[in-house]
């Protein structure tokens, strides 16, 4: 390796008089004959032990150093980036633990999201906040409805894979509104899949849901067919399942749909009911029960859901996913009691009717996703609400402000 010289360095000589480093200056050889100076030419050469000159390196990236026994060492070739992973809806509860957890294994993301207001900001910008700052991580705010906005982004960023996480939710909202379901949901996701057939992304990763499943037989297994969809959310699910089978088989884009099922957790929605009984309970609040507490669901905690999510960024085909617990259903009394233990508080109930867009039941048949994806659930659903609780507790100072 050459060391690099100032300008006004000096060489020593034999009697301990400085060389200058002018171009025509010589150094004495060992037969007192003087070799010349090697000037700083791409094209110079350096004496070797024999006589015989030794061309100098060229920067090239081609270019390669010389061995002990005369082999030549192939130059290090530079390491190519790491293409990063496009994450849609980032300050969302699962896209979130999902963003997390891709950069805990060195991959880069940038990441997406409106910060619509379905439900309090705070809760997405405390999700946020988790994220700023560490390596690799990129936030952009932008809407998927926005095509224009993601052509711009798609032309800025290689993407290895798209995880489309980003949706409208709810089910008794989606009546209300269906129309927004319709944009985000399925729109959302057609502009999506367009960018990515246009800029060549071949791998695409997206979120839907159990409520497909309305009326099925249990356990619900992902041949069943899911063609009666009993909400506008559910509707609109099915609609982008659809539009990226299309694009699967016109344009070879590798396509994983994966289904959650009640998905809980540390910074849950605060629409969902872990969140707003845990809240209730400890303020006193008298719970809003929809139905006697019988129905049950397959509830699954969220850094399960992240893993299934990442494991299913492996190539399939076309291939559909049920990621939940995959045991017995849990009641929605039993979980109201368990978080009544855990706050050491009793809850007050008001009762409502049943709501005729739930469904009284879920519960995951996943072994498609343990022999397809080598996944399965590791939290136990009670561990679970025990650290919902907890994270609830040591966030009770700011969480007391969030409208649930």
């Amino acid at each position: 390796m050459s060391i690099p010289q100032s300008p006004n360095s000096q060489l020593p000589s034999s009697d301990g008089g400085a060389i200058p480093p002018s171009p025509n200056s010589q150094l004495p050889s060992s037969d007192g004959e003087a070799i010349p100076a090697i000037p700083p030419s791409p094209n110079s050469q350096l004496p070797s032990s024999d006589g015989e000159a030794i061309p100098a390196i060229p920067p090239s990236p081609n270019s390669q150093l010389p061995s002990s026994d005369g082999e030549a060492i192939p130059a290090i070739p530079a390491i190519p980036a790491i293409p990063a992973v496009l994450v849609t809806g980032v300050a969302g509860f699962i896209a979130a633990k999902t963003a997390e957890f891709l950069l805990d294994t060195g991959i880069p993301v940038i990441g997406i999201d409106n910060f619509n207001d379905y439900y309090d900001v705070r809760v997405k910008q405390y999700r946020l906040d988790q994220l700023a700052g560490r390596e690799g991580f990129t936030f952009i705010e932008g809407d998927i409805e926005d095509l224009p906005a993601l052509e711009q982004i798609f032309k800025e960023h290689n993407f290895s894979a798209v995880l489309n996480l980003a949706a409208r939710a709810g089910v008794r909202y989606s009546m209300e509104n269906p129309h927004i379901y319709m944009t985000t949901n399925a729109h959302g996701t057609l502009n999506l899949l367009e960018c990515m057939q246009k800029h060549g992304v071949k791998k695409f990763v997206a979120a839907s849901t159990s409520s497909l499943y309305a009326g099925q037989e249990m356990p619900f297994v992902e041949t069943l067919p899911v063609n009666t969809p009993i909400s506008p959310y559910a509707a609109s699910k099915k609609a982008a399942e659809v539009m990226a089978y299309t694009y699967h088989k016109l344009y070879g884009i590798d396509v994983s749909v994966v289904r959650y099922f009640t998905v809980f957790g540390p910074a849950g929605r605060p629409d969902m009911s872990p969140f707003r009984f845990i809240k209730w309970i400890d303020e006193g609040t008298p719970i809003t029960l929809y139905g006697d507490g019988s129905q049950s669901r397959d509830f699954t905690y969220v850094d399960d859901i992240a893993r299934g999510t990442i494991a299913a960024m492996q190539d399939v085909g076309y291939e559909i996913f049920n990621l939940g617990g995959g045991n017995n259903p849990i009641t929605i009394t039993e979980m109201i009691k368990a978080f009544e233990k855990q706050l050491g508080k009793k809850s007050i109930i008001d009762q409502k009717p049943f709501h005729k867009a739930d469904m009284m039941e879920t519960w995951a048949n996943i072994d498609k996703a343990k022999s397809l994806l080598g996944w399965k659930p590791q939290i136990d659903p009670y561990e679970g609400f025990e650290k919902t609780v907890n994270w609830y507790l040591a966030n009770r100072e700011w969480v007391k402000d969030v409208n649930v």
